[in-house]
């Protein structure tokens, strides 16, 4: 049942004031034609041209049965038209008529006849398309019955927003008896709904007749007042055919199922997109500490106020890690802290980078022990005893407002590395066990990561163990020569490798000097560095020429299972004063000579080691004088190529850098470090400069 306002001036007679007509006769555009007692047709109406196409002038006159009807209806027509005539009542009914363009056109007939004053008889004929009739009785069949019985709220208000209509299941929703509804407004009759945003919008919709779809509310009715509901609501304008404003309809939905399936997919992708950007944001380099950073940052963000990240000793000695027995007090490593806001809280964390024994009782201990989440959605003083590293401690978290904890295992490849800790302050949420299998995802995430810096940090301190331990220290005296060296790793420990340098008395004062670069990185590399600089000192002991050094080197590395390397190897003679040189593919040295600019040395560049092994490597040997006070530097390519410069430019830089002859050569290597050396260098470098000195010429039977 629709229920209407019928008055809005209460009891007594109905004011009736002039008003503007509706539109449903223009809509259905009623035609009306009078014929006299012969079928002729003595009045036509504007309205029978536009439904039939003839004019007033063309159809005046005219045997209406003629001018409409089909030949084979002409007979049925007249029989009809007699009866009526001889008053045998009205007849109504669909029947084809003849349209001036030819057409054939289902016109519903009411005829009728009339009678004027003298006793003279006509017959009246009202028509209208029989479609558009049709079409209008089938929206009001569907209409009247749609409203009454829509699972949807209904309702119309005029256009000062006073309700004249409303449907049952809007009477439902709000709680309210129609009548309480009817010649009131929005904020007359529903006090307790936000009618601002309600009676705003409606405005907005009568004054631009744009729609307003979908607008959401939230709040309580009398018909469910202990319990919040959501609406979608919306707008539209009504207007009659001719355009006139004429009020606004609203439709009401229930929407609070969907709407908290809605804010539990929105809380789901919202854990979603966390997982997402742990992916992505832990675990970017191999980098132990800062993996726990980026973890400890994460949560924060969108998990809990405070983080920690405590790690087992026993996993960052880079072996398996132990997980402590029950009643144990195992040595922690607090890797990170942080916090979502600037707090005092910060300062009851174990302190970042300190090794310390966690009692057993606690929460991250038992934690750890385990292996299993520990959930506490509503802390109280014993309990912030327990998560706390002292009694002040816990008196701190207290003041901060600390009220719910969770600690989750750092779990990888079975093994239990440590846990992250979570505790709620600002938050007035306590954790759930939805927050548990998040967190527990998250965890398992940065352990992997984690456990994989942990191992490679492992790997590389072990790789930068071999390869400082294979190098000279110090560096050896030297007859004729002062010499400076220098080796600097990568900074990141995947570019720890295999350059090595060396300089190796010879018989006869003789030095020789040898720097080389292994290609690839990690204990490998260093393992064959040791190797290959075991080989160049046997070989150097021989006392041959350079090139033929480089060739047995290039056969040994070719039998090092695919290994290659670049070397430069020289022989210095301080009685002669006479350095021979040759190169395996690598950097060319750069000659100091006194009083005159750093310059390359121009020498046949050679084949890397391991490359000629099968063939007859073309290694050539070069000699060139040196005096007291030039200089020979060697280097390896860490210390010239980046990414961001072209060799060319790094070379002329070097050169430069070089050209000061009052630095000493330990000043000239801290000089070239610091000004061709990255923060972040992705290689490591190998650098030696010799400086000759006087030294007695060789005699005659030398």
């Amino acid at each position: 049942m629709v229920t209407t306002e019928a008055s809005r001036a209460g009891p007594g007679p109905v004011r009736v004031v002039p008003s503007e007509p509706g539109g449903l006769l223009d809509i259905l555009s009623v035609a009306a034609v009078v014929l006299d007692t012969g079928g002729r047709i003595t009045l036509w109406s504007p309205q029978a041209q536009e439904l039939f196409g003839w004019s007033a002038e063309e159809a005046l006159g005219s045997h209406a049965a003629k001018l409409l009807v089909a030949d084979e209806y002409v007979g049925l027509v007249l029989e009809l038209f007699a009866k009526v005539m001889a008053g045998g009542g009205t007849w109504a009914g669909v029947f084809p008529v003849r349209h001036k363009d030819g057409s054939t056109r289902l016109v519903e007939f009411r005829n009728m006849r009339l009678q004027d004053e003298d006793g003279g008889v006509y017959a009246l004929g009202i028509a209208c398309d029989e479609t558009v009739l049709r079409g209008v009785e089938r929206d009001l069949a569907l209409s009247v019955p749609l409203v009454a019985q829509s699972p949807l709220g209904l309702a119309v208000l005029d256009t000062d927003l006073r309700y004249v209509l409303i449907n049952p299941m809007l009477v439902r929703i709000n709680g309210l008896p129609a009548e309480e509804h009817l010649g009131r407004t929005p904020r007359e009759a529903l006090p307790f709904l936000d009618t601002d945003v309600i009676e705003a919008s409606m405005r907005q919709v009568l004054d631009t007749g744009t729609p307003l779809l979908d607008q959401y509310g939230v709040g309580r009715t009398p018909a469910d007042p202990g319990r919040d509901h959501a609406w979608s609501g919306s707008y539209y304008r009504l207007e009659d055919p001719r355009g006139r404003v004429i009020g606004v309809a609203l439709v009401v939905v229930d929407v609070t199922d969907s709407y908290r399936a809605a804010e539990e997919a929105a809380e789901a992708r919202r854990r979603l997109d966390l997982i997402a950007r742990a992916s992505v944001a832990v675990g970017t380099t191999l980098d132990l500490e800062r993996t726990a950073r980026e973890l400890a940052g994460l949560v924060v963000t969108d998990l809990a106020d405070l983080a920690s990240v405590d790690v087992l000793d026993s996993a960052l000695e880079g072996s398996a890690a132990t997980a402590p027995g029950p009643g144990t007090k195992p040595l922690f490593m607090a890797l990170a802290v942080a916090a979502a806001y600037e707090t005092d809280a910060l300062r009851a964390a174990d302190p970042v980078g300190e090794r310390t024994t966690y009692p057993a009782e606690r929460l991250v201990t038992h934690c750890v022990s385990t292996g299993r989440p520990v959930l506490v959605p509503r802390t109280t003083a014993r309990d912030l005893g327990r998560i706390a590293r002292d009694d002040a401690s816990a008196e701190l978290l207290a003041q901060e407002g600390a009220h719910s904890y969770l600690a989750v295992p750092l779990t990888a490849r079975g093994q239990v590395l440590g846990a992250l800790g979570l505790l709620r302050t600002r938050n007035p949420l306590p954790f759930d066990h939805d927050d548990v299998t998040l967190a527990g995802e998250l965890a398992t995430r940065a352990a992997i990561a984690i456990d994989n810096a942990r191992w490679y940090q492992h790997a590389a301190d072990t790789a930068l163990t071999l390869q400082r331990h294979l190098l000279p220290h110090p560096p050896p005296r030297s007859a004729g020569l002062q010499i400076a060296y220098r080796y600097e790793p990568a900074a990141a420990a995947s570019g720890i490798g295999g350059d090595w340098f060396d300089a190796i008395p010879q018989p006869k004062d003789k030095t020789a000097l040898v720097v080389g670069d292994v290609m690839g990185h990690g204990v490998h590399a260093a393992a064959t560095m040791g190797q290959l600089r075991t080989a160049t000192r046997t070989l150097a002991d021989l006392g041959l020429a350079p090139a033929r050094v480089l060739r047995h080197l290039d056969h040994i590395t070719a039998e090092l299972d695919g290994t290659m390397a670049t070397c430069v190897y020289a022989t210095w003679d301080p009685h002669r004063s006479r350095c021979r040189v040759a190169l395996a593919g690598h950097p060319p040295p750069v000659v100091i000579r006194s009083g005159r600019a750093p310059e390359l040395l121009d020498l046949p560049v050679g084949v890397p080691l391991g490359t000629g092994g099968l063939g007859d490597a073309d290694f050539e040997t070069t000699a060139l004088d040196l005096s007291p006070g030039d200089r020979l530097v060697l280097y390896t390519d860490g210390l010239v190529e980046t990414r961001d410069a072209a060799l060319g430019d790094r070379l002329d830089l070097l050169l430069r850098l070089l050209a000061d002859p009052g630095l000493s050569p330990e000043a000239t290597c801290d000089r070239l470090l610091s000004a061709l050396r990255h923060a972040d260098a992705t290689d490591d470098v190998a650098l030696v400069i010799a400086h000759v000195r006087p030294h007695p010429p060789c005699s005659p039977a030398d």
